[in-house]
C-alpha cells in the first residue's frame, strides 16, 4: 500500500512524512521545485493485537503491517491555480494507491506563507481541484486521439472507438459535475478498460491539517470542521502537529510515551495517519501466528481466503487446500489454539470464505 503526500510550498508535508515514517528527510527551506526524486519511507502500523499474540505464542519475531509513504517533490509553479498536475509529479502520483493532501494550518513567522493566509480547508479544496483538472486533461487528450483515429478506421475499429468515446464523454461529464471517477457507476469491464489511464480521482483521498503546537487543545474542533466539509465527499481528514510529531518520532518509544503524557499530545500522528489510510483504502488486517513469528497482513475488505493466501505467498495460494481460521478475540478468550479447537471456534473454511478483520489464518496447501 503506497500513499503519495502532496502539498503546497511550506505546508510541512515533508515534516508530516518524517513524522509518519520516523524518517529524517531534509525539509526544503522553500518547498518549491516540482523536480527531483520523492522521499520514500515505511510506516509500521501499531496494533496492540500483535503484542498480545506475541505474548501468547512466545514468538521471538513480529512483523507489523506497513504503509509506504512517498513524499512528492515540491509543487510546481502554478500549482493551486486550476492548471492540473503534469509531468514527473503526475507520474509519481499515478503510481500511488492513495493520495494524502497536507494543508498548512499553523502560524509561524519564521516560515513564510505563499498563500494569502492560513486556511487549510481552502488549500485542501484547491488541491482536490488540481487532481480533478489533471484527470480532465487526460480525458481531453485521449478524446482528441480517439477523434483523430476515426479517420481511415475500418468498420470494426470504428465500433470500438465509438464505445471508448462514449465512455470517456460520460466520465468527463460526471467529473465536471463533481463526481470523482472512483464514485462513478462503472461496470467491471469499464473499470478494467480504464486501468491504463490511472486517473487520480479514482484513488482514495485523505487530508491532513498541519497544526501548530498552540492548537493541540483544539485538535478535535479542527477535525470536526474538516469532517463537516469533506467527509460527505469520501475524503478522510485529521489534524496533526507535524513539527511535534517529527520530534517525538526520533525518541525512544518509552521516552516518547512519557513526553506525550506530559504534553497531552494524545495518540501518535503516525498511528492516526496510518489508520486513516487503511480506512480510505478499505483495508483490514489478518494474522498468521505461531511460536516462531506473528505476522500482520493487509487485504481489501471483502476479500476471500484465497486472496488472503496470495498475500502470504503465491505458492500458498496456488496450492490452497483449506484454511483453519479463528477470530482474534476467540483465541484470546480461549487462551490457546487447542482450547479454541475444542470449543469449535477454530473453523475449517474454503477459498470463498470472506476474511474478517482480526482473523488468524493457517492455510493448508500442497504444491
Amino acid at each position: 500500500m503506497q500513499v503519495g503526500i502532496l502539498g503546497f510550498a511550506r505546508s510541512g508535508k515533508t515534516t508530516i512524512f518524517n513524522a509518519a515514517t520516523r524518517g529524517s528527510a531534509t525539509v526544503s527551506p522553500t518547498g518549491r521545485g516540482g523536480g527531483g526524486k520523492p522521499n520514500i519511507g515505511v510506516a509500521k502500523m501499531h496494533d496492540p493485537r500483535i503484542d498480545k499474540l506475541v505474548e501468547m505464542h512466545r514468538a521471538p519475531k513480529r512483523v507489523p503491517a506497513e504503509v509506504v509513504y512517498v513524499d512528492m517533490p515540491g509543487a510546481p509553479e502554478g500549482f493551486g491555480k486550476s492548471v492540473g498536475i503534469t509531468g514527473e509529479l503526475l507520474n509519481h502520483l499515478q503510481k500511488c494507491d492513495a493520495l494524502m493532501l497536507v494543508a498548512r494550518a499553523f502560524d509561524d513567522p519564521s516560515v513564510p506563507n505563499d498563500r494569502e493566509d492560513v486556511d487549510p480547508a481552502r488549500d485542501i479544496e484547491a488541491m482536490v481541484t488540481e487532481v480533478v483538472f489533471s484527470d480532465l486533461a487526460i480525458l481531453e487528450k485521449r478524446l482528441q486521439r480517439v477523434k483523430d483515429s476515426f479517420k481511415g478506421a475500418k468498420a470494426t475499429e470504428r465500433d470500438t472507438l465509438e464505445k471508448e468515446q462514449a465512455l470517456l464523454i460520460r466520465i468527463q461529464g460526471e467529473l465536471e459535475a463533481g463526481k470523482p471517477v472512483k464514485d462513478q457507476a462503472l461496470t467491471a469491464d469499464e473499470r478494467k478498460a480504464l486501468q491504463g489511464y490511472k486517473f487520480l480521482t479514482d484513488k482514495p483521498l485523505v487530508a491532513i491539517a498541519n497544526i501548530g503546537e498552540e492548537a493541540l487543545p483544539r485538535v478535535q474542533a479542527v477535525e470536526e470542521q474538516l469532517r463537516a466539509k469533506f467527509e460527505a465527499r469520501g475524503i478522510g481528514t485529521a489534524a496533526v502537529c507535524g513539527k511535534l510529531e517529527m520530534e517525538l518520532a526520533q525518541m525512544a518509544p518509552e521516552e516518547e510515551a512519557e513526553f506525550r503524557r506530559s504534553m497531552g499530545a494524545g495518540e501518535s500522528g503516525l498511528n492516526r495517519m496510518v489508520r486513516l489510510c487503511y480506512d480510505a483504502l478499505g483495508q483490514l488486517t489478518f494474522f498468521t501466528a505461531g511460536p516462531k513469528e506473528v505476522h500482520a497482513w493487509t487485504v481489501a475488505r471483502g476479500s476471500d481466503a484465497f486472496a488472503a493466501a496470495g498475500r502470504i505467498h503465491s505458492d500458498i495460494q496456488r496450492g490452497f487446500i483449506r484454511a483453519e481460521i479463528m477470530g482474534y478475540e476467540d483465541f484470546v478468550a480461549c487462551g490457546s489454539e487447542a482450547a479454541a479447537r475444542k470449543r469449535g471456534l477454530l473453523r475449517q473454511e474454503g477459498k470463498t470464505y470472506i476474511v474478517q478483520d482480526g482473523d488468524i489464518l493457517n492455510v493448508l496447501f500442497s504444491i
